[in-house]
């Protein structure tokens, strides 16, 4: 007997391998918008005029948005559904590819990346539970892996292509989000194929803290240990990259700009594939020793002007930040109850983001009060530091968590 595929507008995503890995696009085209802009905020500061202490603000607003949709986003997701928070956060996405488009003002582009900041707060929290809603009991390691990999694949290749087209074709700041809007639509049909409708906790508070269940804290605080150093380390990057690459090769060249963030979040999703099967306590440790050396690599390579050291303290940086996204939400989905899973990696997002705003707009006004060399230097240390506490964590509480050893 023949089996007649439908058409993906009407047909429900399974368990199969192919279904987990479409399930998680929205995560990789709303992550897309994320850092697409990187290479355009050059542009955007020499037609507007604004300081570099601005310029890291503007970048930070992205994480503000961030930071108030995930108390809000997994409670809704787990409550009533992934597309009932995932529809409206691909059109807060499509909002704001329309204020890029059209920014003239300093405020626009504050605006546009708060809308970016409550999207992507909202397709984490319920994007990443999709996939694994999809993914089944039986595949939540391959759910971990895709939804993990999407965010890094959007995170690489947004600013790549933003980079390509601006600096190839008429009108950059408008094409880069055509095509952006273009690929955010094809998201809205994925999301209809996702499962259904789900309630749980009527009666619990829709607006809260995200937080996990008692029993998984330890959970929390072993994933964050490498997650937290390993964002803040990436975002350190990714908000200087194009003034560090100005000063050190004299070049506002846009791919190149663009071209640096694919290396650095091209190298958090490949080294992903490469330790798949690692177990969570080998990976959040691994990350912590990676993202310390990249940070005390940007340091010399500020120092030494250096665009061979940058590189590859982008590259260590990228695979601290891709081990730590993807041992963190490993053992969030091995571990935490599918009623509060949205939740729980809104929890997960909260807090290692907010330490990942916080820190590149302190660098952004210290570098314009000190220069970029003191700036780079002083804060660089702070991420690095916090890697290595984040390994002792990992060390002290890689057992004891729910009970059970964690898998070497």
């Amino acid at each position: 007997m023949t089996t007649v595929q439908q058409p993906l507008a009407t047909r429900k995503l399974g368990g199969r391998r192919a279904d987990i890995w479409l399930a998680a696009w929205p995560l990789t085209a709303v992550f897309m918008l994320s850092n697409a802009p990187t290479p355009l905020f050059v542009l955007w500061q020499h037609r507007i005029g604004f300081a570099t202490g601005t310029l890291t603000v503007v970048f930070a607003t992205y994480i503000g948005g961030l930071l108030l949709a995930l108390p809000v986003a997994g409670v809704l997701s787990d409550r009533y559904g992934r597309r009932t928070v995932l529809f409206p956060a691909v059109l807060l996405a499509l909002t704001a590819c329309l204020l890029y488009a059209t920014a003239a003002s300093v405020a626009a582009l504050l605006t546009a990346r708060l809308l970016t900041g409550l999207a992507v707060g909202g397709t984490v929290a319920a994007g990443m539970a999709a996939v694994a809603d999809v993914g089944g009991p039986e595949r939540r390691r391959q759910a971990s892996l895709a939804g993990s990999v999407a965010m890094g694949t959007g995170l690489a290749t947004g600013p790549l292509l933003a980079g390509c087209v601006a600096q190839l074709l008429p009108a950059p700041t408008v094409t880069v989000f055509v095509l952006e809007a273009a690929l955010l639509v094809s998201a809205l049909l994925v999301i209809r194929s996702l499962p259904g409708v789900r309630r749980h906790g009527a009666g619990d508070s829709w607006l809260r803290l995200p937080s996990v269940p008692r029993p998984n804290r330890r959970d929390l605080l072993l994933s964050l240990a490498a997650y937290m150093p390993g964002m803040t380390g990436t975002s350190f990057l990714l908000a200087l990259g194009p003034s560090v690459l100005a000063e050190l090769l004299g070049t506002a060249n846009r791919i190149v700009s663009g071209g640096s963030a694919f290396v650095m979040f091209g190298a958090s999703t490949g080294v992903q594939f490469l330790v798949s099967r690692w177990r969570p306590r080998r990976l959040l440790t691994t990350a912590t020793a990676a993202t310390g050396a990249g940070m005390v690599l940007v340091v010399l390579a500020v120092h030494f002007s250096s665009i061979g050291l940058l590189l590859t303290a982008g590259v260590l940086a990228g695979t601290g930040q891709g081990m730590g996204q993807l041992g963190g939400f490993s053992i969030l989905n091995s571990r935490v109850p599918t009623a509060r899973l949205a939740e729980a990696n809104a929890a997960l997002s909260a807090w290692g983001y907010l330490f990942a705003g916080i820190l590149p707009v302190c660098t952004g006004y210290l570098t314009d009060a000190t220069g970029m060399g003191s700036s780079v230097t002083l804060l660089g240390l702070v991420v690095a530091a916090a890697a290595g506490a984040g390994a002792l964590v990992v060390t002290r509480l890689a057992t004891g968590c729910t009970g059970q050893p964690v898998p070497r």
